[in-house]
Protein backbone atom coordinates (compact mmCIF):
# COMPACT_ATOMS: atom_id res chain seq x y z
CA UNK A 1 0.00 0.00 0.00
CA UNK A 2 0.93 3.38 -0.48
CA UNK A 3 1.76 6.25 1.50
CA UNK A 4 -1.81 7.53 3.16
CA UNK A 5 -1.90 11.36 3.23
CA UNK A 6 -4.10 11.43 6.55
CA UNK A 7 -3.27 8.30 8.31
CA UNK A 8 -5.29 9.38 11.90
CA UNK A 9 -8.43 9.67 9.77
CA UNK A 10 -7.90 6.22 8.39
CA UNK A 11 -7.31 4.85 11.27
CA UNK A 12 -10.31 6.15 12.92
CA UNK A 13 -12.07 5.42 10.13
CA UNK A 14 -11.85 2.11 10.02
CA UNK A 15 -12.19 2.01 13.74
CA UNK A 16 -15.69 3.57 13.19
CA UNK A 17 -16.55 1.51 10.66
CA UNK A 18 -15.52 -1.46 12.68
CA UNK A 19 -18.23 0.10 15.76
CA UNK A 20 -20.30 0.38 13.21
CA UNK A 21 -20.49 -3.44 12.58
CA UNK A 22 -20.66 -4.34 16.23
CA UNK A 23 -23.21 -1.92 16.98
CA UNK A 24 -25.51 -3.32 14.47
CA UNK A 25 -24.36 -6.96 15.36
CA UNK A 26 -25.54 -6.22 19.19
CA UNK A 27 -28.76 -4.34 18.11
CA UNK A 28 -29.45 -7.19 15.76
CA UNK A 29 -29.73 -9.60 18.44
CA UNK A 30 -33.13 -7.55 19.41
CA UNK A 31 -34.65 -6.51 16.18
CA UNK A 32 -36.44 -9.74 15.83
CA UNK A 33 -39.26 -8.26 18.05
CA UNK A 34 -41.68 -6.23 17.49
CA UNK A 35 -41.87 -4.29 20.77
CA UNK A 36 -37.66 -4.16 21.06
CA UNK A 37 -37.16 -0.27 22.20
CA UNK A 38 -40.32 0.38 21.72
CA UNK A 39 -41.42 -0.57 18.63
CA UNK A 40 -39.68 0.05 15.05
CA UNK A 41 -40.89 4.17 14.88
CA UNK A 42 -40.04 4.55 18.89
CA UNK A 43 -37.49 7.58 19.14
CA UNK A 44 -35.36 5.49 20.88
CA UNK A 45 -34.75 3.10 18.09
CA UNK A 46 -34.98 5.27 15.27
CA UNK A 47 -31.91 7.12 17.21
CA UNK A 48 -29.96 3.89 17.52
CA UNK A 49 -30.48 3.31 13.94
CA UNK A 50 -29.35 6.61 12.83
CA UNK A 51 -25.92 6.23 15.18
CA UNK A 52 -25.28 2.93 14.03
CA UNK A 53 -25.62 4.51 10.18
CA UNK A 54 -23.26 7.48 11.42
CA UNK A 55 -20.80 5.05 12.72
CA UNK A 56 -20.63 3.67 9.09
CA UNK A 57 -20.97 6.68 6.60
CA UNK A 58 -18.68 8.81 8.98
CA UNK A 59 -16.18 6.23 9.33
CA UNK A 60 -16.13 5.75 5.47
CA UNK A 61 -16.07 9.78 5.05
CA UNK A 62 -12.88 9.55 7.56
CA UNK A 63 -11.42 7.37 5.14
CA UNK A 64 -12.01 8.94 2.36
CA UNK A 65 -10.54 11.56 3.67
CA UNK A 66 -7.51 10.06 4.33
CA UNK A 67 -7.25 9.11 1.16
CA UNK A 68 -7.49 12.23 -0.11
CA UNK A 69 -3.54 14.45 -0.93
CA UNK A 70 -5.83 17.50 -0.42
CA UNK A 71 -5.79 19.40 1.20
CA UNK A 72 -2.11 19.15 1.82
CA UNK A 73 -0.62 17.11 5.11
CA UNK A 74 0.13 19.55 7.10
CA UNK A 75 -1.38 22.90 6.09
CA UNK A 76 -4.18 24.48 7.94
CA UNK A 77 -7.06 23.49 6.34
CA UNK A 78 -5.40 20.01 6.08
CA UNK A 79 -4.87 19.59 9.75
CA UNK A 80 -8.00 21.42 10.71
CA UNK A 81 -10.61 19.10 8.40
CA UNK A 82 -9.08 16.28 9.98
CA UNK A 83 -9.65 17.07 13.41
CA UNK A 84 -13.37 17.97 12.20
CA UNK A 85 -13.71 15.43 10.48
CA UNK A 86 -12.41 13.22 13.24
CA UNK A 87 -14.56 15.13 15.74
CA UNK A 88 -18.08 14.68 13.88
CA UNK A 89 -17.10 11.01 13.10
CA UNK A 90 -17.07 10.32 17.05
CA UNK A 91 -19.85 12.76 18.66
CA UNK A 92 -22.51 12.08 15.91
CA UNK A 93 -23.02 8.78 16.77
CA UNK A 94 -22.28 9.80 20.55
CA UNK A 95 -25.09 11.63 20.36
CA UNK A 96 -27.39 9.74 18.56
CA UNK A 97 -26.63 6.91 20.97
CA UNK A 98 -26.95 9.27 24.27
CA UNK A 99 -30.46 11.07 22.85
CA UNK A 100 -32.09 7.49 22.32
CA UNK A 101 -30.63 7.11 26.02
CA UNK A 102 -32.24 10.28 26.90
CA UNK A 103 -33.63 12.88 24.83
CA UNK A 104 -32.31 16.20 26.92
CA UNK A 105 -29.00 15.35 24.64
CA UNK A 106 -30.07 16.14 21.79
CA UNK A 107 -29.05 19.90 22.10
CA UNK A 108 -25.74 18.47 21.69
CA UNK A 109 -26.23 17.85 18.05
CA UNK A 110 -24.92 21.09 17.16
CA UNK A 111 -21.63 19.65 17.94
CA UNK A 112 -21.12 17.21 15.43
CA UNK A 113 -22.81 19.03 13.23
CA UNK A 114 -20.70 22.04 13.06
CA UNK A 115 -17.76 20.30 13.29
CA UNK A 116 -18.90 18.22 9.85
CA UNK A 117 -20.03 21.36 8.20
CA UNK A 118 -16.34 23.06 9.49
CA UNK A 119 -14.33 19.62 7.93
CA UNK A 120 -16.37 20.13 4.63
CA UNK A 121 -14.92 23.71 4.47
CA UNK A 122 -11.85 23.24 5.04
CA UNK A 123 -10.99 20.45 2.65
CA UNK A 124 -12.73 22.20 0.32
CA UNK A 125 -10.83 25.36 0.94
CA UNK A 126 -7.30 23.15 0.97
CA UNK A 127 -8.26 21.56 -2.30
CA UNK A 128 -8.60 24.78 -4.02
CA UNK A 129 -5.12 26.60 -3.53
Amino acid sequence: MGIVPHPFNWNLGWLLVLAAFLTGALMGLGFHREEFLGGYNSFARRLLRLGHIALAALGMMNVLFSLSPWPVPGTFPSSAASVCFAAGGVTMPAVCFLTAWHGGFRHLFAIPVVSLLLAVIFTWLGGAS
